[in-house]
């Protein structure tokens, strides 16, 4: 990542997940949590992106508009991007350029539920990356100059996880041409029911020889190892739905734990806490996690909430019992997880795309 703008990404650890939201509370109170309920009514989708796409010179309006017609694809987002200077440090962010309306549904679900960012940046305020506002030891509310040659001052409108490593801030893509951002420099594509070689083809025919792309699905991800409990467990958060749902839930397809724990954490990969005070790989509320938390899989102790081998299993003995083991029971089972009808149907089409993909 040079300074003089080019935009290389750092690192990517993002997964096919958009992490961290407020999880089950259902079992707690009958109601959302605020940030859900305030973010209800200003964004209905989570998409989950399978594959990345930078292309250093910028991605041509024809080039996306062509992305977005692959056979499979269900959405693309683009943004623009480079490395910019943040403040009197030397070593420079990588700063995408976005449109909040749109991005937001691309980011991790806590942090797409948090509407005071999403504000703040439609207002042209940044927001960065959680862990460069601790690294850098940024302030809420407080004025910094970003840029290069062209620099601008910007408010901080608060910071929050941004789903790619190597991502350190928003901003507004009205301030881009002012920042110097790279058009279009990079894109996400959800592409759920399609294969990766399908679609990895399809992509680099459209997006040319120069493009890198990268591979986001994850899951097929590795559980954490643990040489005393032997090969007598699940060893990827694959097999983990599956036996979660055959064991503690025989009637609920395992794509429906698996939907969720996407959707909610990027299988464990964003384990919190959200803003709302959920925890672990499928987001449990404590509360929540009192009355349905179960030690699994060979653990021992008390049930750890940010314990895969714990909390997938709780999950399944939760949704259970709120009816998702019948068809009937299903749609209201998702909805008592998480009091958003958009959310019952993003898990439930998710889940229909795993049926297809891994069926």
């Amino acid at each position: 990542m040079a300074v003089g703008g080019a935009f290389v990404l750092l690192a990517t650890t993002i997964g096919r997940t958009y992490p961290v939201p407020a999880g089950p509370h259902a079992a707690a109170s009958p109601s959302p949590t605020p940030s859900r309920a305030a973010a209800s009514s200003t964004f209905h989708q989570i998409y989950l992106p399978d594959l990345l796409v930078i292309e250093p010179s910028g991605l041509s309006a024809g080039q996306l508009k062509k992305l977005g017609r692959i056979s499979g694809v269900r959405s693309t987002v683009s943004a623009d991007g480079a490395a910019v200077k943040l403040g009197n440090a030397a070593k420079p962010v990588n700063v995408l350029g976005v449109n909040p309306a749109r991005f937001r549904s691309w980011t991790p679900l806590a942090t797409a539920s948090d509407q005071r960012l999403w504000t703040a940046l439609e207002r042209g305020h940044f927001v960065t990356s959680d862990s460069l506002a601790r690294q850098r030891r940024l302030h809420p509310g407080a004025r910094y100059r970003l840029g290069n040659t062209g620099q601008q001052d910007l408010i901080l409108g608060g910071s929050a996880p941004l789903g790619i490593s190597g991502i350190g801030a928003l901003v507004n893509s009205k301030s881009s041409p002012g920042l110097g951002l790279i058009p279009g420099v990079l894109a996400l594509i959800s592409a759920p029911g399609d294969s990766m070689a399908a679609l990895t083809k399809a992509v680099r025919h459209i997006a040319g020889k120069t493009a890198t792309l990268i591979r986001l699905r994850s899951q097929r991800q590795q559980l954490p190892v643990d040489s005393a409990a032997g090969g007598s467990r699940p060893a990827t958060y694959l097999q983990l739905f599956q036996d979660s749902a055959a064991k503690f839930c025989p009637g609920m397809s395992w794509t429906v734990l698996a939907a969720i724990g996407q959707i909610e954490s990027g299988d464990g990969s964003n384990p919190g806490p959200s803003s709302a005070g959920a925890l672990g790989p499928m987001q449990f509320m404590p509360s929540t996690w009192a009355a349905w938390g179960i030690t699994a899989f060979g653990e021992t102790g008390a049930p750890n909430i940010m314990d895969p081998f714990d909390a997938v299993p709780s999950a399944a003995r939760m949704l259970c019992a709120d009816g998702a083991g019948t068809p009937a029971g299903l749609r209201g089972a998702v909805f008592a997880y998480n009091h958003a009808t958009w959310y019952v149907n993003e898990v439930l089409a998710l889940a229909a795309e795993y049926a297809r993909d891994y069926g």
